[in-house]
């Protein structure tokens, strides 16, 4: 059973300098370890959506094999609704998109809020000049599971109708997505 899931804090969480998380999916385990000197503020809302289960039962709804896995659309409509101006402000690049590299997406200047994606390819020429796509951290365990995630639908599913339709219209019309069913902190540490 998915577990409520908050709006964002009025002020945010700050993480741990560094930890871990593991996410459960449909195709197995794999785990992202953070930095937060990489990205505070990216950092901070990775751990803050971890915290509050907003990543449980989310589909990986953009796979597009030697470039990215896209996840971070919640499978409620009224928490997506809660999230969608959510905005955190930009951090500096500090290292390159390279393969096993999680970032949040970005459409502009200060516009990342929970969509992140999972670089499945070297991505420092496509992404790094941007100046958006600044790594929290990597995937250290699992990227096998990362490259298995169903890629079948590539870029086909609508951002805008996963917003408005959730999980409903990724079951209808994407059923063989695969998805997370848990993601924990499974490690943090401070100095």
């Amino acid at each position: 059973m998915v577990r409520q899931v908050p709006g964002p804090a009025a002020t945010p969480m700050r993480s741990p300098d560094t930890f871990q998380v593991r996410f459960e999916t449909s195709k197995g385990p794999f785990v992202v370890s953070v930095e937060r000197k990489l990205a505070p503020h990216g950092a901070d809302r990775f751990y803050e959506l971890v915290t509050i289960g907003f990543f449980d039962e989310v589909r990986f709804y953009r796979i597009v094999p030697g470039f990215v896995a896209q996840f971070g659309k919640h499978g409620t409509v009224s928490v997506n609704d809660a999230w969608v101006n959510a905005n955190i402000p930009d951090d500096p690049m500090r290292i390159s998109n390279e393969k096993g590299t999680v970032a949040f997406a970005a459409n502009g200047p200060n516009s990342r809020s929970t969509e992140l994606f999972i670089s499945t390819g070297d991505n420092t020429r496509k992404l790094d000049y941007q100046k958006l796509f600044a790594p929290i951290g990597r995937v250290t365990e699992g990227m096998d599971v990362v490259e298995r995630l169903n890629a079948e639908y590539g870029e086909e599913p609508n951002f805008a109708r996963i917003a408005r339709q959730g999980n409903a219209y990724l079951a209808k019309w994407f059923p063989a997505l695969d998805y997370i069913k848990l993601a924990t902190i499974v490690e943090r540490s401070n100095p």
